[in-house]
């Protein structure tokens, strides 16, 4: 028994991008450092719930790599019905919370006492309904015509319009890029990003004075005024204590679990939102340059899994969760770093949040499925010393 075990784990490790693997691993293990620290402020616990996120969470990548992709992708419907009926009963049911300024939003509900915020399921849900969506279209030559382009268009608008109805505004930009960053991996022509451009910013008054809340126009406006004392402590309170605490830690930092703002809980939301913070304080600016290289080597490995995919269809779903990553990295170190308004975006892998964290390995796990697949064709394994035979049909597929 133990032989055989030993011999699976071998054949994985064999099939599994370990580059990817290590890189999730220091990750891992730096995101726990910190929410370690965190935890000496508060009386809960983050650094226990992680571990238990991350162990939920490599347990399902592990499974979910085992998985054809492609197989995944082809019960689109069944996620797709899935993630409707659960970002509406959410929205309806779900868990609300309210803050200061007018901020609500009800996107989590409860599980065994526990809270979990059910955009962050969808997200991985939607990079597989949509990346088979336009494997479709593109494999019948319709990428190009107006009337895909807007089905696709509202493929996604389907999520971000939930968000919104759950109040979640940050979730639904996520969604946004997905659907871009799939949709210029797909060949998608530009002239039709060029009208989303220009219908953004036609639409951004619009939005400003019809579909924004008040709270999310003091953030955006806070950013341009940190000088101002009364800001300071009103709406840009909690970006300004964050910039002050990443400034603190000069080059090296004050020394892990060392950080006295961190200890007396400085920034709000430190162990989420603002975990960037937490090493800028402790590290300083190589804890900082750290977070920002390994988030960097992992998005260019997803960008080489994505070459090396087998298909278009794996293609896809890489660039699909290097939009999550690279948008939620950029979001979460800009409005740290006050050079972006606060949206309540997390930093991916770092921040605490059980089902953030549990999702994000999941869709890690979905990427690896890619990767150990690349070398197969309709599901087949190529073999050197085998030759293979294919039908007539499948000859006209591998030559779409």
């Amino acid at each position: 028994m133990i032989t055989r075990a030993l011999k699976g784990f071998w054949n994985y490790i064999r099939r599994a991008d370990i580059l990817l693997w290590l890189l999730l691993a220091g990750i891992a293990v730096y995101s726990l450092l910190l929410l370690k620290s965190v935890s000496r402020a508060t009386t809960e616990n983050y650094f226990r719930t992680q571990v238990l996120a991350v162990a939920l969470g490599i347990v399902g990548a592990v499974v979910l790599s085992l998985i054809d992709y492609g197989e995944m992708c082809n019960y689109w419907y069944l996620l797709a019905g899935f993630s409707v009926f659960l970002m509406i009963y959410t929205a309806l049911f779900g868990e609300e919370v309210s803050g200061g300024g007018g901020v609500s939003a009800r996107a989590w509900i409860s599980i065994g006492g526990r809270t979990f915020q059910s955009s962050e399921l969808v997200k991985i849900c939607f990079i597989l309904t949509f990346a088979k969506h336009l494997d479709s279209v593109k494999r019948r030559g319709n990428l190009d015509h107006p009337l895909h382009v807007l089905l696709l268009a509202c493929h996604a608008l389907v999520p971000l319009l939930l968000c919104e109805m759950q109040g979640d505004t940050g979730a639904a930009v996520v969604f946004f890029a997905i659907f871009v960053f799939m949709s210029y991996a797909a060949g998608v022509k530009l002239r039709y990003f060029a009208a989303l451009g220009l219908l953004v910013v036609v639409s951004l008054p619009l939005l400003w004075r019809f579909v924004m809340r008040d709270y999310q126009k003091k953030r955006f406006i806070a950013v341009f005024n940190l000088d101002n004392e009364a800001v300071r402590l009103s709406d840009g309170y909690q970006q300004y204590q964050g910039r002050i605490s990443i400034g603190s830690g000069r080059l090296t930092g004050q020394g892990i679990f060392q950080g006295s703002r961190v200890a007396n809980n400085s920034v709000p939301f430190q162990h989420s939102d603002y975990i960037f913070s937490v090493a800028g304080e402790e590290l300083g600016f190589v804890g900082c340059s750290l977070i920002i290289l390994l988030l960097l080597l992992f998005m260019l490995k997803l960008l080489h899994v994505a070459h090396s995919s087998r298909d278009e269809l794996g293609k896809f779903i890489c660039f699909g969760f290097f939009g999550v990553i690279a948008l939620q990295t950029v979001s979460n170190i800009g409005m740290c770093l006050a050079l972006l308004p606060a949206m309540g975006v997390t930093l991916p892998f770092f921040s605490a949040g059980g089902s953030s964290t549990a999702c994000l390995y999941w869709g890690f796990g979905i990427i690896q499925s890619v990767y150990m697949r690349r070398k197969e064709s309709d599901g087949l394994r190529l073999s050197r010393n085998r030759p293979m035979r294919f039908t007539y049909q499948q000859i006209k597929e591998l030559q779409k």
